[in-house]
């Protein structure tokens, strides 16, 4: 065989750093673009966010303004979170002569809860120091505590616990462990060490005064019948509990008074807060979209740094030349991904005018492709800017992605949105009558008299994405 050289032409597509970290950027969100900055401002000396030389130039040089400034800021800027005393935890080091050792050290993570900043597990185990309890039954209690969930639900069969505290404990009973059981469902928040809700809503209502209308049959309706009252069987509930119409209604109406979660009022309570990209207003009769300039962060080179860099770039300091070229492409990357957001955002104001003046009813079909088209760019890029960016308008807080949805014919021959159909059934199921709820079919046929032109599995799939329940569900007792 005959080596020889062979030149040949080709293209090729090459993403260049400078590439990579646009298509990354532009797919963050407000909140992870802020960590990467934050990380890059970090590593990088000759990257810096401009609003900290500019506040402390302000206040060196401008006094008499900083007051006014900070007030306009103020109004303008999300709320700072108020200092407040730190919650002290229960220390596990108090239940070291008589607590099971679990050896999860997540236990010691206590966050502040939506009671007294206290979780769960802190306000039983409070409960349990002050009680009279044995130490042997307190061993078992605070074991059982240990097996809830969230919702204050006993998550393991006991057995599964007795076996789990073979080791611990020597001859061990199942009858010890029911009783301690008994002293669980004894504690505040009432319901809670239930195996199920039919058990939940059993204790709490065991808890009431005996004089309590229709305590009795909600106790019957809870222990035996919960089925046939989620399905709303009246008929045959009247027939098994002896009972007319408004002694059923009554005891319904004390079971939905109760609380089927009784533990999660002391789960930690956390608050995620969106901020918007875009803000939508209109001016002078027409809709614009602009960018929130509290969600662009504010950077700029060094200039310090690069004055150095300028000075001795003969004598070497490669890696500061190379961290200068990041800073730049950095500063480049940022302030293209806002200006592509706008870009889109306005576009689909443009074509959502209608969604705008009168709500989701007018909401008109719209594709990632007519948008690709209208700005310029790839399907790709339209998906990444419209995911996890937020528009602020005067109807809402609604994801860039929300203005997209395929769409559905009318007799006339033109299109209505999926979007705008599920506010119609909202609509019609807001409107219809509690004793006859309209059916997925009969929805169907209201929608087709108004010219929409859709089958009755496409309603119960928008109806069920609403999380709107089945007729049967929705009639009233």
């Amino acid at each position: 065989m005959k080596h020889s050289l062979q030149l040949k032409l080709g293209q090729h597509l090459t993403l260049t750093p400078q590439l990579q970290q646009s298509i990354r950027l532009l797919q963050l969100s407000t909140l992870e673009l802020n960590q990467e900055l934050e990380q890059m401002l970090q590593d990088n000396p000759l990257l810096e966010r401009e609003e900290e030389d500019e506040a402390s130039y302000a206040t060196a040089e401008a006094p008499a303004h900083t007051a006014e400034a900070e007030a306009q800021s103020t109004e303008t800027a999300l709320p700072d979170h108020t200092d407040s005393e730190p919650v002290t935890a229960l220390d596990d080091s108090d239940w070291n002569d008589y607590s099971v050792a679990s050896g999860d050290d997540e236990d010691n993570d206590y966050t502040q809860g939506s009671i007294s900043g206290a979780t769960l597990r802190e306000h039983l185990l409070n409960q349990l120091i002050v009680s009279p309890l044995t130490l042997r039954d307190r061993t078992l209690v605070a074991a059982l505590i240990d097996d809830l969930d969230d919702s204050g639900f006993l998550t393991q069969p006991l057995e599964d616990i007795t076996a789990s505290l073979q080791t611990e404990l020597e001859e061990l009973e199942p009858e010890e462990l029911e009783t301690a059981l008994k002293h669980l469902q004894n504690m505040d928040p009432t319901g809670v060490g239930a195996r199920n809700l039919a058990e939940c809503l059993t204790l709490q209502l065991r808890a009431l005064p005996v004089d309590t209308p229709a305590r009795d049959a909600a106790m019957r309706l809870t222990t035996h019948y919960l089925d046939l009252l989620a399905a709303r069987d009246v008929g045959k509930l009247k027939k098994m509990l002896g009972i007319d119409d408004a002694a059923l209604r009554t005891a319904r109406a004390l079971i939905l008074s109760l609380n089927p979660r009784p533990g999660a009022a002391f789960g930690a309570d956390d608050t995620h807060y969106v901020i918007p990209d875009v803000y939508v207003r209109k001016v002078k009769g027409m809709w614009i979209a602009s960018l929130n300039a509290d969600a662009m962060p504010k950077l700029r080179v060094n200039r310090v740094y690069a004055d150095i860099l300028a000075r001795h770039r003969e004598s070497g300091g490669s890696q500061l030349a190379s961290q200068l070229q990041e800073a730049r492409w950095l500063i480049k990357n940022v302030q293209q991904r806002f200006d592509t957001i706008l870009r889109v955002s306005q576009a689909i104001v443009d074509r959502q005018k209608q969604f705008f003046e009168h709500g989701e009813v007018a909401m008109r079909p719209l594709v990632l492709r007519e948008i690709a088209d209208a700005v310029e760019l790839h399907e790709s890029t339209i998906s990444r800017v419209t995911t996890q960016k937020y528009m602020m308008t005067p109807r809402g807080l609604y994801e860039l992605k929300y203005f997209f949805g395929s769409h559905v014919s009318t007799d006339s021959g033109g299109a209505c949105s999926s979007t705008a159909i599920r506010a119609l059934i909202k609509q019609l199921v807001a409107a219809e009558s509690a004793k006859k709820p309209l059916s997925d079919g009969q929805l169907a046929e209201v929608l087709g008299q108004q010219g929409i032109v859709v089958a009755r599995r496409t309603v119960a799939k928008y109806r069920e994405s609403l999380q709107i329940p089945p007729a049967n569900m929705r009639r009233a007792l």
